[in-house]
């Protein structure tokens, strides 16, 4: 359909070839988390520009075809893979099994990922019905089903016995014609693209044409999530980013933020005490200072009324000495106040203590203005 695909192929040759055989997966999955790093870290750069996506979306597993089910090492390999890929486990060298052999081989193999609880990509049926569902076309939606049934067909298939070949050999399928890939054998040929002969048709149509795009979402949403949520939170036993503590690192800023929290009461309750605490400095130093200014003014009042009691006491005199003058005089004759030598006085005394009694008032008026 003039559709260009770009497609990466990524082999392991040798893998499980060796003697001792431990840890080998170790070079794929650290593939895998490689291609994962990259995309995080295209992620979060400032400056993000087009992002090209470099992450394994499938994972192809072949299966050696004993006929006695999985090997230990394909247990554990797949056990550390599933949670990291898409998985689709394949019988590689079909044509080693008879059609009987291949039926029995692929139940044991089913029945040990059940028993093992290995996860693998079962290519779900809803794919198409989703997609003809967004379009809202209904012809779509009658399609959908024919292919959802076409598709049931085919991953019943699952794991798929695959045959491959880089030879060309006369087609012996009836109503067709002409060189197709296969092998030759004496007792006849088997074909690569015949699901009579084997399932690499019905694994192609499932992977490039209906769910390749489902495959490329699992991987993001599922795969690389966990991948990222593992890489952020340090929770994972055998992953590489922890603390320099191996604390998960979200429950220690959880701790680092109630440490805070405590950190920041304790300096408010501390704050809130020494403002206390000049608050009521203040408040004793205001009420000194309004108890010397009282004392004072309650001082200054009795000097005041002391020398006003003084006053009028020296009024009074004065007032006394002036009957008893005025009496003397009145009883002498009278005279001249200027020849008894006393007239100027009592005018100058009497000057003078009206000067002092204004001013003592004029002391007293300012003292209480």
């Amino acid at each position: 359909n003039s559709v260009h695909l770009r497609l990466t192929l990524i082999d392991t040759p040798g893998f499980g070839d060796a003697v001792d055989n431990s840890n080998c997966w170790n070079p794929v999955l650290d593939y895998i988390d490689a291609r994962f790093e990259d995309h995080l870290n295209a992620e979060q750069k400032v400056n993000r520009g087009q992002l090209i996506d470099s992450r394994v979306h499938c994972v192809l597993y072949f299966i050696a075809p004993t006929g006695h089910g999985l090997k230990p090492l394909d247990i554990e390999f797949m056990k550390r893979l599933h949670d990291k890929a898409n998985v689709v486990p394949i019988l590689a060298k079909a044509d080693c099994m008879t059609l009987e052999e291949l039926r029995d081989f692929k139940k044991t193999i089913l029945n040990e990922l059940a028993q093992h609880k290995i996860r693998v990509y079962d290519f779900p049926e809803s794919v198409l019905a989703a997609a003809a569902a967004a379009s809202g076309d209904s012809n779509a939606a009658s399609d959908s089903c024919d292919d959802e049934k076409s598709i049931k067909r085919l991953k019943d298939r699952l794991p798929f016995a695959v045959v491959g070949a880089n030879c060309l050999v006369e087609s012996a399928s009836k109503g067709s014609s002409g060189k197709v890939r296969g092998r030759a054998y004496p007792w006849g040929s088997v074909e690569v693209e015949n699901l009579e002969h084997n399932d690499f048709l019905a694994l192609r149509n499932l992977m490039l044409r209906t769910h390749m795009q489902d495959l490329r979402e699992t991987t993001n949403s599922l795969h690389y999530e966990n991948y990222r949520y593992l890489k952020l939170s340090g929770i994972a036993q055998e992953s590489k980013f922890r603390t320099t503590d191996g604390k998960d690192p979200m429950a220690q800023m959880e701790t680092e933020k109630r440490d805070h929290e405590l950190k920041m009461r304790k300096m408010e309750s501390e704050m809130e005490g020494v403002f206390e605490m000049k608050v009521k400095e203040k408040k004793q130093k205001l009420k000194d200072s309004e108890v010397d200014l009282q004392r004072r003014a309650d001082q200054m009042r009795k000097q005041l009324e002391q020398q006003e009691t003084e006053l009028a006491e020296r009024r009074r005199q004065f007032e006394a000495e002036k009957r008893a003058w005025e009496s003397a005089q009145a009883q002498g004759g009278g005279g001249d106040y200027g020849d008894m030598g006393g007239g100027g006085g009592v005018s100058a005394t009497m000057d003078a203590i009206h000067g002092k009694e204004k001013s003592k008032s004029e002391k007293k008026k300012g003292l209480f203005k």
